[in-house]
């Protein structure tokens, strides 16, 4: 059975990855799988064929979407043109909205015959301006598996078949070390202050994140004169640049590859960017605080024109849809903001409880172990039926 699979952007890669794992255990003796992808390394080592890497493919805003447009139009175009020659038994979205949709609709109108699944979808229950995307989402999607409860309400409300499966990282996480086991790993001492500091998995945040991160990190050492920060690169390439502004500001800090959960079981805390990040550090009980800044065009386009109204940034926040780590989110996000709130929470062990007791709350609201095996029956189903 071949299945084509599409997602995008480094968190997109890790979600095909486990879920082809979980695919090929759940398919195991019965049915041979051929996977054909858009995606990245992960899913690459998973088993996938990769037709085109759009791991480094990925935006967040209208400005920062420009450099994309022909890379994401040319990866879209291959896909259907791959579809057109070699039509798959299933196909299989993952989040990364505008090729996804191109890719849906070209299914709905010329293979309508192969099912379409939509696992992960697009966050428009979150920040949804017009019911278009949704309605173009629900129309070719045979089966929505959704990560999140309110996700699962929404496209249900708007007419998808809809399942809701529970998080992937709840699974992912399972595998984490303990903070014992991760400070051996490290070379950390038990009592060393170890701060995490997530910049950028996007090109775009080397630009707007980077340097008020650095520069609040600047301040926390000269305030924690025994702290040490841990860099874990999302893609190889942005080892340079980030090396660079940690000999300008100064930090004591280590980058690493590949031990990114190594790097969040020892942290203390962490200072990062808003993305799948949030959800891992707060599974693994790790204090944050979430930074984000757009081009200043964007965030204008956006307040003015669309009237966007956006009640969270971090997907640990939209769970519980409560505050349960501080955003800091375009002019709030200043180095002064930053060290702060990071302050605070390194300090103030009451506050510190509280976000614990939260992290708990929104624990429960991502489903049980066993997330991705969920998903990959549901996808193996869907090619029974066909």
């Amino acid at each position: 059975m071949r299945i084509f699979i599409s997602t995008g952007e480094v968190s997109g890669d890790l979600q095909g990855s486990l879920l082809i794992t979980a695919m090929k255990r759940q398919a195991a003796a019965s049915l041979q799988l051929e996977i054909v992808a858009l995606g990245g390394e992960k899913m690459a080592e998973s088993g996938a064929t990769i037709l085109g890497n759009t791991s480094g493919i990925g935006s967040m805003g209208l400005i920062e979407s420009l450099p994309y447009i022909l890379p994401t139009l040319q990866v879209q175009r291959q896909a259907i043109a791959y579809l057109k020659q070699n039509p798959p038994d299933l196909v299989v979205l993952i989040d990364y909205m505008g090729p996804n949709i191109g890719i849906g609709t070209y299914m709905q109108k010329h293979l309508p015959q192969v099912p379409v699944v939509y696992y992960i979808a697009p966050q428009e229950w979150v920040w949804s301006m017009s019911l278009r995307n949704t309605s173009r989402i629900v129309g070719f999607t045979d089966k929505l598996l959704a990560i999140f409860p309110e996700e699962a309400r929404y496209f249900r409300a708007n007419g998808a078949n809809v399942s809701w499966v529970g998080h992937p990282l709840i699974d992912r996480m399972q595998s984490a070390p303990s903070r014992l086991e991760a400070r051996a790993k490290l070379g950390i001492e038990p009592k060393q202050i170890a701060i995490a500091l997530l910049p950028a998995s996007r090109r775009q945040e080397l630009k707007y994140l980077l340097p008020v991160i650095f520069q609040a990190a600047q301040t926390i050492q000269a305030k924690l004169p025994k702290v040490h920060f841990w860099i874990p690169l999302s893609l190889e390439i942005y080892r340079q640049p980030i090396e660079e502004a940690i000999r300008r500001y100064g930090l004591r800090a280590t980058v690493v590859s590949g031990q990114q959960k190594e790097v969040f079981a020892a942290a203390d805390f962490a200072i990062t960017k808003s993305g799948t990040v949030n959800l891992e550090l707060a599974l693994l009980n790790v204090p944050q605080v979430v930074v984000y800044r757009l081009n200043p065009v964007t965030v204008w386009i956006a307040r003015k024109i669309l009237k966007g109204s956006i009640p969270f940034a971090s997907p640990t926040n939209l769970v519980v849809m409560k505050p349960i780590v501080p955003e800091l989110l375009q002019e709030q996000a200043t180095p002064e903001n930053i060290t702060q709130a990071a302050m605070e929470l390194l300090i103030n062990p009451e506050r510190r409880q509280r976000t614990l007791a939260d992290y708990a709350q929104m624990r429960c609201c991502l489903g049980e172990v066993g997330v991705c095996d969920r998903a990959a029956q549901e996808i193996l189903q869907m090619l029974n039926k066909g």
